[in-house]
Formats: C-alpha cells, sequence, structure tokens
C-alpha cells in the first residue's frame, strides 16, 4: 500500500485533494491502490433520497470522493453525471406556452382601471375648480319649469386677475367692477339645440326683487331699463330674475365668462378658424380683420366678440358674431385631438374653469351638456337668433316683440320646435 503510481512523489506536505503547485487545477485521478466494493443492487422503492447537490452515495458506501467531478457541484445538470439524480439524465423539461388569453385579460383589465383611474381624478380636479357663486334659490317668483334645460350665457367685462398690460393688450380699459358684455339663452332639448342672444341694450321693466347680499326685497315700481343694467345693479340673481320676468322662461342654470379667461381658452386651443365674410376695424375694440379664413388667438377673438361701431346694426350684428363664434369655439374644442389629448386638455380646461362663475347647482355633467349643446348650434338641428324685436323706443333701447317672445317661450318650454324666427 505504500507504493505510488509512477511519477508521484509521496514527499511530505503532500497529500491528496490539497491541489498541486500547478496553475492549472487537479483532475480526476485513478487511485489503483484503492479497492472499492461493488454496491450491492436495490431495487428503485428503495433508493434513498439524495443527501445534497452532486452526491452518488450508496448503501454501505461512502468513499467521499465524487470520480464524477472535483469543482462545480449540484447545479450542474449537463453530461452523464446527473443520471444518478433521481432518475434525471440531463433532460430540461420545457416551459409551459404562455396564456395569451389571460395575459390580454389582465392588460385589458388593468387598462380599464387606468383609464378610470384618471377620469375620477380628472372629474373632481375640474368640478373642484368650478367657482359656483351665484345663488339661484335669492330669485323670487320664478316660472314654472319646460321641457329640456335652459342656460343663461353671459360674457362680462370683468377684468379680474389682468395685469395692466393684460388689459392694454386685450383693450379692454381700466374700468372697475363688471358689466354684461353679451347675454345669450341656450335651450338644450330633444329637437336640438337653441341659442338665443338678448341685446344688452333691450328694454325691459325691473321687477321686485330680494337684494343677493342685503336679503331686502324691493318692490317693482314699473322701472324701464336696459337689460345690462340689471346686472349693474345687482348682479347674476337680479339678471336672472329680470329675464325670467320679462320672457317667462325658467332659467335652469347660470354660467358667466370673463375678459380675460376667453382669451386664455382660445390660446390654450391654439386659436379658433373662422370665415370672416367682410374686412372691419374698429379702434374701440382693437379689431382689424381681413375678409377670408384665419385662426384667430386670444386677443383677435375678444376683439371679434366685442365689435359693435363697426357694423350698422351695432349690438344686433355683435350678437350675430358672438353667436357664430361661440358655436366654432365648441366645435373646434370637442374634437379627438383635444379631449384625448392630455397636454391639450388639461390647459383647455383649466383655462376656462378657473374664469367660469356657475351657480350652486351646477355640476360638471350639467357644464359639459351646455357645452356640446353649443357646439351643436351649427349642426343641422340647431338654431340660433336674435330675440324678435319691434323697433326701438323713445330713449333708444331695444324693443321686444312681445306675441313672437311668447310663441317662442311656448315652444321653448314645450320643447318643441322652433318655427319663431328672430330679429
Amino acid at each position: 500500500m505504500s507504493d505510488w503510481p509512477e511519477g508521484r512523489n509521496g514527499g511530505p506536505g503532500e497529500r491528496y485533494g490539497r491541489g498541486s503547485a500547478s496553475p492549472r487545477p487537479e483532475s480526476a485521478r485513478a487511485m489503483p491502490h484503492v479497492r472499492r466494493r461493488p454496491a450491492p443492487p436495490q431495487s428503485p422503492p428503495h433508493i434513498p433520497p439524495q443527501q445534497g447537490p452532486g452526491y452518488e452515495d450508496g448503501p454501505g458506501y461512502d468513499s467521499g470522493y465524487n470520480t464524477g467531478q472535483v469543482y462545480g457541484g449540484g447545479g450542474q445538470r449537463g453530461g452523464g453525471h446527473g443520471a444518478g439524480r433521481g432518475g434525471d439524465s440531463g433532460y430540461v423539461q420545457p416551459r409551459p406556452a404562455p396564456n395569451w388569453g389571460r395575459r390580454l385579460k389582465v392588460g385589458v383589465l388593468s387598462l380599464v382601471v387606468v383609464v378610470l383611474a384618471v377620469s375620477v381624478g380628472t372629474y373632481f380636479w375640474a368640478d373642484g375648480k368650478l367657482k359656483r357663486e351665484v345663488d339661484l334659490s335669492k330669485v323670487i317668483d320664478r316660472p314654472s319649469e319646460g321641457d329640456g334645460t335652459n342656460y343663461l350665457v353671459v360674457g362680462s367685462d370683468s377684468r379680474e386677475g389682468m395685469t395692466a398690460e393684460d388689459k392694454k393688450k386685450l383693450h379692454t380699459g381700466s374700468a372697475e367692477g363688471k358689466r354684461t358684455d353679451s347675454m345669450m339663452i341656450l335651450h338644450d332639448g330633444s329637437n336640438g339645440p337653441t341659442l338665443i342672444s338678448l341685446p344688452r341694450d333691450s328694454n325691459v321693466e325691473i321687477p321686485s326683487f330680494v337684494g343677493s347680499e342685503s336679503g331686502k326685497k324691493f318692490a317693482g315700481t314699473g322701472r324701464q331699463v336696459k337689460l345690462n343694467a340689471a346686472y349693474a345693479e345687482d348682479g347674476p340673481e337680479l339678471l336672472v330674475r329680470t329675464v325670467e320676468f320679462n320672457t317667462g322662461l325658467r332659467i335652469d342654470h347660470y354660467v358667466e365668462i370673463g375678459f380675460g379667461g376667453f382669451a386664455k381658452i382660445v390660446d390654450a386651443i391654439g386659436g379658433v378658424e373662422m370665415d370672416i365674410p367682410k374686412a372691419f376695424k374698429d379702434k374701440n375694440s382693437g379689431a382689424d380683420f381681413q375678409a377670408g379664413k384665419q385662426t384667430l388667438n386670444g386677443e383677435q377673438s375678444l376683439a371679434f366678440v366685442r365689435t359693435r361701431y363697426a357694423f350698422a346694426g351695432s349690438d344686433l350684428d355683435r350678437t350675430k358674431n358672438q353667436q357664430k363664434f361661440l358655436a366654432a369655439l365648441a366645435s373646434q374644442t370637442a374634437t379627438p385631438s383635444t379631449i384625448l389629448n392630455p397636454f391639450k386638455l388639461y390647459p383647455t380646461m383649466g383655462a376656462g374653469l378657473d374664469t367660469l362663475i356657475v351657480d350652486k347647482d351646477m355640476s360638471l355633467w350639467s357644464l359639459g351638456n351646455m357645452f356640446f349643446a353649443m357646439k351643436g348650434v351649427t349642426g343641422g338641428e340647431g338654431t340660433s337668433m336674435n330675440i324678435p324685436l319691434t323697433g326701438q323706443s323713445v330713449n333708444g333701447n331695444l324693443v321686444w316683440d312681445k306675441a313672437k317672445v311668447k310663441q317662442l317661450v311656448e315652444q321653448l318650454k314645450n320643447d318643441e320646435k322652433v318655427t319663431v324666427k328672430g330679429s
């Protein structure tokens, strides 16, 4: 047992398993002086469990030496060494095919959850921006409700939030307070939307009313004034009361926007395309337009809807331009390129909602319905008109045609097709 194989040196300090001076690792070597006892045969049911990776020990034998591999270990399954590991001959079981149907369902569900989360978040964000400052419960002696929904849409000359530079650029002047620059009734019903302009110089009677701030009741005296004077006297509540008293039509919601907000909305959507039939210029509003199709920015749009002195019909021609512009604004805003583009939708909504003043019962849903009804004014079923007039009063105010106004209001209340022609 003391004879070493040829080429081996059994000198001190050299024992098997401690490596050698060679930089190359030792390979497994035969040891003829060791006699191995053959392991007794065993049936498969009695094969003991593996004691760890890389071991092939059978009953009655524990050599402590693995002839199959010196380095590495249990993680390898290659070669013939794996044949003794519970029948694993090196074959790697293939992964099951991906369940594309399940993945598609999970993907769709995830997308729906994200869309719902964004939609809910956007709704509450936008709803929180609405300025619900008008209390219609203060309006007394109201007409009976009819079919459809009636909005009083008001454009004011409010300069709130505008810098001195903004006022100069937009030709708004620096008057304190605010007055109505335009007033319209928008009826949204089953026979298509109807947009009716109420000239601010309309001759109306101020009825009895309750002061919006004082709560005191003021008795009507039959006083005749211009329509915009009602707003100047006691704000939106008295304006609604005056419109309802002189028309007999109940107003369901109130919406107001000022100069600055109007211009910001237009700029947020990248301008509004208009087809101007005839060139006109007005130093008071800053308007200077050539005939033909053109895209108006916020400053130009404000000048367009405010111009009155450049037209023979003065305020009546201006109200027609206002209707035309608002319908174009709604049509060009309610498009997939705006609604589905968050980089365009959020600035547009932010610019508009920050400056809108609405009644306390106005929901974001109702505001959206109003917006799409405004868009539908230019559609096949939409109607736009000035309130019917008979001429001017002795004080120069515009007088309504009471018979036609009564017929118009009945058609709106009953949600019938409007057949009355406006001025």
